[in-house]
């Protein structure tokens, strides 16, 4: 495969010519880190052999997308050729532009000794490499075969870092930066300790789409900001897969009454409004959203939460005012247009912009306006 040229233009796509990440990104192979994948379909993922088809691969490997590699339990090396596999994706390859959006935000620069949190593929680590030197960058992820697997391939491309298998807060030693491609729920005192002095992380909170820089403090703690830019990675998970999915709920939901009011804005798929969802999952996390069409064109939405509240909304074809059915012991519906009454208000939310203050142990603050919120 002649992949220079087609590395060279995802170089343009994901950074700029004067930028000290284009030339990591278009002398780095991508194709020889993803080898297998899984494209979506109606039934599940199906896997995706890249020499079976060079095109697609090619196709595939140097567009500025996200390629999954990991559904459930099941990785695309190991799945059955065209055995579909059903479930959520757990790995994958990040789309390139978000990857150097993470590193630029990292303010890396040689002689830096960096924390790639989250291997993946090995891509991130690959373009650090170029930028840093092998011998100063480590990558980790929770993953043994992932990692294993990433070391292989990072050696075939000329990349020698440092690979760990381990926690995202067990950090094996002390670094400049730690640049995390996975969402934390919140920041582990451990990256406080392993911080060097005047150290900086970056990483996104878990359930939002909100980038956390900060440098770290002579305290011990650290101080930044919540970048104005967005972005969301999987979540961090401690076993082999996410908790399942709340279908029994989702079926309570479907099917009850409940209290029934009137909302005055019609249904929103909260997930594509950036904004609006980091606020609420802030305010009320752990909420699992879904959507839907009914069979005469209505827009529905269902909020489903672990502690067993749910709401279903539906605004019905050629109206702005949406039914809501709710139960259990919250009523998540009344907290997200609270949030969408703010905003009609304020002209927006606080979320973007916001002071991070970080303690030595972790607790983080986000504050904006005069609005709070602890991770």
């Amino acid at each position: 495969m002649d992949w220079k040229p087609r590395a060279a233009a995802l170089a343009d796509l994901a950074t700029h010519p004067v930028s000290p990440w284009w030339a990591p990104v278009a002398e780095t192979p991508r194709h020889l880190l993803v080898p297998r994948w899984f494209t979506p379909g109606p039934d599940g993922w199906t896997p995706r052999e890249g020499a079976a088809d060079e095109v697609a691969w090619a196709a595939a490997a140097y567009a500025d997308t996200t390629l999954v590699t990991r559904v459930g339990s099941v990785h695309a090396d190991q799945a059955e050729p065209g055995r579909v596999t059903v479930g959520r994706p757990t790995s994958s390859s990040t789309l390139p532009s978000l990857v150097v959006s993470m590193l630029e935000h990292g303010r890396l620069a040689p002689g830096m000794r960096l924390l790639d949190v989250a291997t993946g593929s090995g891509y991130s680590a690959a373009l650090a490499c170029h930028l840093l030197g092998d011998e100063m960058v480590t990558t980790l992820d929770v993953d043994a075969y992932l990692t294993r697997a990433a070391a292989g391939r990072l050696e075939r491309v000329g990349c020698r870092p440092d690979v760990v298998t381990a926690d995202a807060s067990e950090l094996p030693g002390v670094f400049d930066r730690i640049v995390s491609m996975v969402s934390m729920p919140r920041i582990p005192a451990s990256w406080l300790r392993g911080l060097a002095p005047k150290g900086r992380l970056v990483t996104t909170i878990a359930g939002t789409g909100l980038i956390i820089t900060a440098d770290k403090t002579p305290d011990g703690g650290a101080v930044g900001r919540v970048e104005w830019d967005r972005a969301s990675f999987m979540a961090t998970r401690a076993g082999a897969d996410y908790p399942p999915v709340l279908d029994e709920l989702f079926t309570v939901a479907s099917q009850e009454d409940g209290e029934v009011h009137q909302s005055p804005f019609p249904v929103l798929d909260v997930m594509q409004a950036w904004e609006v969802w980091s606020m609420l999952s802030l305010t009320a996390p752990g909420i699992e959203h879904r959507i839907g069409t009914g069979d005469d064109g209505a827009r529905l939405t269902w909020m489903l939460h672990p502690d067993g509240s749910w709401a279903r909304a539906r605004t019905a074809p050629g109206e702005h005012t949406t039914t809501v059915h709710q139960g259990g012991p919250r009523r998540l519906y009344d907290i997200l247009d609270a949030i969408r009454r703010h905003w009609l208000k304020h002209g927006e939310l606080p979320v973007y912009g916001a002071r991070v203050a970080i303690t030595p142990d972790g607790e983080t603050t986000l504050s904006r306006s005069g609005w709070t919120a602890r991770l």
